[in-house]
């Protein structure tokens, strides 16, 4: 059971209270950042709590036992506190959030009411709204490995073990035809679709995923991305750019001889094989279904 402090049970035992809310959020880079809903700036817990953010409570859904519950947040974008560029980036995604219960006119007199985690995220009209999930959430998520005929590991990492030197290539931008398509120099080097399911990085760590790669009769190269940016890459603008994987293990055969650390399983029936019958023109000893 939560235990109130005694000033502030006291305070809230009284015919009028001054309380208000309090979020600190603690990214998982180990920024620390302090909001509230109060119209002034509080201090407390080796934090500050910045009324400037805008934050404002939303609707709240509780539950009992193990069933996650959510609840929201609102507020505005501020260079000093939170900004677009930093939600569109992610920096924000998985952030730890405490709710604080404040008296704000004793700001030690303060209680903490929920931890929760920051799931999805909505950017409009200058404002964002933040869903808070309950640590019982991951209880929904999967744990360990998931049985599966693709690759399960990123290419180029501790797993998959693919050195990505020869994969990569250094972008500039020439210009952007709409939204979703860029034409770039850099990459003559690379035949016709090379860096398809590919992806972009840019200088500020902002990832981007290749759909499509066109070269074109210039020497230049289209690129057609699954999401279009945020905001528009700009003429000279430089990337870096790594070629994508299918996942499947005839491609990290075929393509990057990396079939001994192929992270799926190839061979594991489908649905097809599963739901068929023995019959006198396929062969049933256990063998692979292929090689």
């Amino acid at each position: 059971m939560r235990q109130v402090p005694e000033a502030l049970a006291a305070h809230l035992e009284g015919e009028a209270t001054t309380t208000c809310h309090c979020w600190r959020v603690t990214r998982r880079d180990g920024t620390v950042l302090g909001f509230t809903e109060h119209d002034g700036d509080l201090n407390f817990a080796g934090t500050a709590f910045l009324a400037a953010s805008g934050f404002a409570a939303g609707e709240t859904e509780a539950a009992t036992g193990l069933q996650a519950d959510s609840s929201e947040v609102a507020g505005g974008f501020s260079s000093a506190a939170i900004s677009e560029a930093d939600l569109a980036a992610g920096k924000y995604d998985g952030a730890r959030v405490e709710l604080f219960l404040v008296n704000w006119q004793a700001p030690n007199e303060h209680m903490l009411v929920a931890v929760r985690e920051i799931g999805e995220v909505s950017r409009a009209g200058g404002e964002f709204r933040a869903e808070l999930r309950s640590i019982a959430h991951r209880l929904n998520q999967p744990q360990g490995r998931v049985y599966g005929r693709r690759c399960d590991a990123s290419l180029g990492d501790s797993r998959c073990q693919v050195d990505l030197a020869r994969w990569q290539g250094a972008v500039t931008v020439v210009e952007m035809r709409d939204a979703s398509r860029i034409v770039v120099s850099g990459l003559g080097a690379f035949p016709d679709g090379f860096f398809r399911r590919g992806v972009m990085m840019l200088a500020d760590g902002t990832s981007l995923d290749v759909e499509g790669h066109e070269l074109n009769p210039d020497g230049t190269a289209e690129l057609a991305l699954w999401i279009p940016p945020e905001r528009a890459l700009e003429a000279g603008q430089a990337f870096t750019l790594t070629a994508g994987c299918d996942k499947t293990f005839a491609t990290c055969k075929a393509r990057f001889a990396n079939h001994l650390n192929f992270r799926g399983f190839p061979h594991v029936p489908g649905a097809d094989f599963a739901y068929s019958y023995a019959d006198g023109e396929r062969v049933h000893d256990g063998s692979p279904i292929f090689e």
